[in-house]
């Protein structure tokens, strides 16, 4: 499943989920010059006139669509699960190339797909304004460079997260490096809204690795475990109270850095036949989304869903979780305060109006939001390099740093 950073993406229908049809991806960026009209959503939040005691936990199951289903202040959210065969001395798949539509290839034939790469898969340059980019990477690597001079290799557990704002151009490639075996890729990637204050902040990136990632373990009465990765959100564990878990500091313009805004980004794992309360939200007004991404069967409140599934929750109860028995399960819960503007959305861009898209694509045009400082439109470092960031004006980091 596709990060489609460039997508010309339409809602389905109107709601409290922010639905899009299957997206039009657009080979190249020309297609942005010629849009027929951004695309406007309705953020309103759903209410419920009921008694609050008769309310059940689940508000909602849908199964899992493309991309996943998404409630504000979160736009979008994909999912990569690609089993890549064994690289190439380019670090591509050492495989025929031949029935892929070669810079378009959304085919996940045997498993995996180029996206808009040539020899490397991934996404090459393509521009970002009004929002935020969490690429959490669980399995491979992605090589980042993009248009204020920063560049990056991340892969095995870290997060990236990249505040557009005013405008900026990556690439995103996902370099194959084990010549001798499979080179799996699995990552998300997550687009929350910044609100109209922010939209023109600068653009910024931060590093999130995974040796600094506060993790936690539960387990239950029976032996079952489950292991939650903070990525966003103070934590606390219901049936083990404790000191809360801090996470690290998102982007100084993100959304998630305002204390009321009650953004959480977790990732659980959950054994066979594991038991866990997962806990409530600390916010008035926040939303839950809970996405059962793998496993068979877990009982969420009591209710039996069989995965893959998109869960709605009531953020401000907490739920019992219960894995089946058969295999393990994971889980994304996303959260957050609704930033309950309006949005309109045109491919990679996504403002409040229709005139500010407008402005948009003239400042694109215009500016190229900074041109690209690269020599190739889809790079990608050495075979041997080691996991690391230089940011603009070349300060350098690395996971042990």
């Amino acid at each position: 499943m596709p990060i489609v950073p460039y997508a010309l993406l339409t809602v389905a229908r109107k709601g409290p989920f922010l639905k899009r049809a299957s997206p039009d991806i657009p080979g190249n960026s020309a297609a942005i010059r010629s849009a027929a009209h951004p695309t406007e959503r309705n953020t309103e939040v759903s209410s419920n006139n009921f008694d609050e005691e008769a309310r059940s936990p689940v508000l909602q199951v849908s199964p899992l669509g493309f991309p996943w289903q998404t409630i504000d202040p979160f736009l979008f959210c994909v999912y990569h699960d690609d089993a890549y065969p064994k690289a190439n001395a380019r670090m591509g798949p050492e495989a025929p190339l031949a029935g892929r539509q070669i810079g378009q290839d959304f085919s996940r034939k045997d498993g995996w797909s180029m996206y808009h790469g040539e020899t490397v898969p991934g996404f090459p340059s393509h521009p970002h304004r009004g929002f935020e980019t969490v690429t959490i990477v669980r399995k491979g690597l992605v090589d980042h460079s993009d248009s204020l001079g920063a560049t990056a290799r991340f892969g095995g557990g870290d997060v990236q997260w990249l505040t557009a704002g005013k405008g900026i151009v990556h690439s995103e490639m996902f370099p194959l490096l084990d010549a001798n075996a499979p080179n799996p890729l699995e990552l998300f990637q997550i687009w929350l809204n910044l609100p109209a204050s922010s939209k023109m902040a600068d653009p910024h990136f931060t590093m999130f690795w995974s040796e600094a990632i506060p993790r936690f373990a539960s387990d239950d009465a029976k032996g079952g475990r489950t292991e939650v990765a903070v990525i966003a959100g103070r934590f606390g564990d219901a049936q083990a109270p404790a000191a809360p878990i801090a996470p690290l500091a998102p982007p100084p313009d993100s959304w998630a850095a305002k204390a009321d805004a009650d953004v959480a980004i977790w990732t659980l794992k959950m054994t066979p036949g594991a038991q866990w309360t997962l806990p409530a939200a600390a916010g008035e007004g926040t939303r839950r989304m809970l996405y059962f991404f793998k496993g068979a069967v877990a009982h969420i409140a009591g209710r039996r869903v069989e995965g893959p599934a998109a869960i709605e929750l009531r953020a401000d109860a907490s739920v019992e979780l219960l894995n089946g028995d058969g295999e393990a399960s994971e889980f994304l819960l996303l959260q957050g305060r609704p930033i309950a503007e309006p949005v309109v959305q045109y491919g990679p861009f996504v403002m409040n109006t229709q005139a500010e898209i407008g402005q948009t694509l003239d400042d694109y045009r215009r500016t190229q939001f900074g041109g690209w400082p690269w020599d190739d439109m889809a790079p990608v470092h050495s075979r041997g390099a080691a996991r690391f960031a230089r940011h603009p004006g070349g300060r350098e980091e690395t996971p042990e740093a």
